[in-house]
């Protein structure tokens, strides 16, 4: 047998060990519903810090991130401060969402929302979010892996078959041990994943020939390329303006990453924290001391350094390793062919959709020289793939069993019954994923920011619970809907539907974009018509606890100007229409020779800018307190809303 495989299949089983183990303790120490769904509200520090990030950085950003990179270049390259939007959303919404759980005894949030808004209609909606979100997302990190595997066995391994056998030790350990297994396999996960993108990284540069050949590389690909801005700069390296008013954002010309598709793709990813699945993760903390170094250091810090240096490595240096055909003819001195043969001759730039075979390429480039590298880096793969799909399989499976059989159905459900029915709702989730991977073609990290969009779509219920009482229940509903509706019509599942007076992403906005526009501005207009002085008062009891217990001291209050100066600027400049002073400001795209400090102006603009978040993410999470620990202790009304009755057996 291959050097290569039996190092696969040792470190898969050694990975797969440790996840059963997790699921079978986390069965044995579930002994109530809260303890199977949200880990008893117990998660430590450090297994919330790695889960959380395991859980917001999968396998759309270890697998599809660096192949949409090499596709597109570094106008794409602005999608890795996901880095930092993803847990900026966790910097507004979390710790607030964490003080209601914690006092109200919520479980779910389709629970705090229907009690805040009294309404069952909003309930539903936010399950119907989740089952948006959790199924393509998930379905595409398990054809993910399918594909892995399926290259690294040369085959042997179809990627249906490799994907339904791969996704039932998952099934396995998340059914079982519910989100505590989850959480602790996570963070297992979570040093995978680094561990892997930063080796792969290393190997890129490496063959490459290092940082000096990289950036030559970049300057020759980017005199060779013909496709080019309005400004008649290389896509490679520079956005194509603020906004292009096109029926679809894919034919706008030189690109479809403007300074507003850039900002607008961030909403979508703002979509992760957002989601359904992460207020329940916010609800399993024994406390809010997890969230600031989660959202500043090991997301925004750690996770943007591996992206904006190795995945960069990994993205532009399959060019020069034997994936681009057309560089390799022009510079064939310049071009480490070690792709080639795995590649068969396949030109990435001129294949559509396979941009997807780079990562799993330079694996297997590995195999003669070090096989248990290639072992190992594949189930740092895995790993990243099923992170986010065994949190969001748990959650899914919990809102099914809270806010719908519990709720309308069986009132007077049992914990035994609520974890048994937990588990028939991930079995049913899996399912519904493994369908949509199997009959998908679209690209990985697009059908994933599909998904996230409808994550995104939560932030004015969210933001009404936490901040807004104005915002009212009608307000909400409709605008929730409406988004919702939104994100189809300017996707491609909507096209698909029929709807076909424009295409993806029109005006260069992404579907998050326009189902926010929608969503916020409904919301907005109907709630301005629908105000209630009872519903109000009813609203007041929360936002008059949010008062006590997370207002910012009067000494800090002054600090709050400057707060929003600061982000306003960093969104504007950093993700947005003021990105596109990147293209030119250290150095003219067209001539390598002015490039201030030896490297595309619009790569050294993205690090200042990732540097300049980090600061933005600390002032917030720590100065601000928007992230730390309050002073006042929460008096607990209810454990676990609706669990007051004990397991009868």
């Amino acid at each position: 047998m291959d050097a290569k495989i039996v190092w696969l299949f040792v470190f898969v089983i050694l990975y797969w060990v440790y996840c059963i183990y997790w699921g079978i303790r986390g069965a044995m120490t579930s002994k109530t519903a809260s303890d199977y769904f949200i880990a008893g509200r117990k998660l430590s520090l450090w297994v919330f810090v790695l889960a959380a990030t395991a859980t917001s950085f999968s396998g759309w950003t270890f697998m599809g991130h660096p192949g949409l990179l090499y596709r597109d270049g570094f106008q794409y390259a602005y999608a890795s401060f996901y880095a930092i939007t993803i847990p900026f959303t966790g910097v507004i919404l979390l710790k607030r969402q964490w003080m209601l759980g914690k006092r109200f005894g919520f479980v779910t949030p389709g629970e705090m929302l229907s009690h805040y808004f009294r309404s069952d209609i909003i309930r539903i909606l936010v399950v119907l979010v989740a089952l948006c979100f959790s199924i393509p997302y998930l379905g595409i990190q398990l054809r993910a892996s399918g594909f892995l595997f399926n290259v690294l066995t040369d085959g042997a391994l179809g990627i249906n078959v490799g994907m339904w056998l791969l996704s039932a030790v998952v099934f396995i350990y998340v059914a079982s041990g519910g989100l505590r297994a989850v959480a602790y396999v996570d963070t297992l996960q979570c040093i995978l994943l680094a561990l892997g993108i930063v080796a792969i990284g290393i190997v890129a540069l490496n063959l490459v020939g290092g940082w000096t050949a990289l950036n030559e590389g970049i300057a020759n690909l980017a005199a060779l390329d013909e496709k080019r801005t309005l400004d008649g700069y290389s896509h490679y390296i520079a956005i194509p303006g603020v906004i292009q008013f096109v029926s679809s954002g894919p034919s706008a010309v030189g690109g479809a990453w403007t300074g507003i598709m850039i900002l607008t793709y961030m909403f979508a990813l703002m979509g992760i924290q957002s989601s359904p699945a992460f207020s329940m993760w916010a609800f399993a903390n024994n406390d809010t001391r997890p969230f600031a170094p989660q959202q500043v250091w090991a997301s925004s810090f750690g996770i943007g350094f591996i992206l904006f240096f190795f995945t960069a490595m990994q993205g532009m240096g399959g060019h020069f390793l034997g994936a681009d055909l057309a560089y390799m003819a022009a510079y064939p001195d310049a071009t480490n062919n070690v792709l080639g043969l795995g590649l068969g001759g396949l030109d990435l730039m001129a294949s559509a959709g396979k941009q997807g075979n780079l990562v799993p390429q330079l694996i297997h480039v590995l195999q003669d020289a070090a096989p248990w590298l290639v072992g190992l880096l594949s189930v740092c793969a895995l790993a990243a793939m099923q992170s986010t799909g065994a949190a969001y399989m748990s959650t899914a499976g919990a809102m099914l069993t809270r806010d719908l059989l519990k709720h309308f159905i069986m009132p007077n459900i049992t914990h035994r019954q609520q974890k048994t029915f937990g588990r028939i709702g991930v079995f049913v989730i899996v399912v519904a994923a493994l369908i949509v991977a199997t009959t998908s073609t679209d690209a990985l990290v697009l059908l994933g920011g599909l998904a996230v969009a409808f994550g995104f779509q939560m932030w004015p219920a969210l933001l009404a619970v936490c901040y807004f009482p104005w915002l009212t229940r009608a307000g909400v509903t409709i605008g929730l809907a409406a988004g919702m509706v939104a994100v189809v019509c300017t996707e491609t599942i909507g096209q698909n539907l029929g709807i076909t007076a424009w295409g993806r992403w029109p005006w260069t906005i992404h579907s998050a974009g326009w189902g926010i526009i929608f969503n916020l501005g409904i919301a907005v207009i109907v709630s301005a018509m629908t105000q209630n002085r009872e519903e109000h008062e009813h609203k007041m009891k929360y936002h008059n606890f949010l008062a006590e217990h997370a207002t910012l001291p009067a000494a800090k209050r002054g600090m709050i100007p400057v707060a929003w100066i600061i982000t306003l600027v960093w969104f504007f400049f950093g993700i947005g229409p003021g990105a596109v002073l990147g293209n030119t400001i250290f150095g003219n795209p067209n001539d390598a020779a002015t490039w201030m400090f030896g490297m595309p102006s619009i790569w050294a603009w993205q690090i200042l800018w990732w540097a300049l978040g980090v600061f933005m993410m600390w002032f917030l999470a720590y100065k601000m307190e928007m992230s730390t620990m309050s002073d006042t202790e929460i008096e607990v009304l209810q454990e676990d809303i609706g669990d007051a009755q004990e397991e009868s057996s």
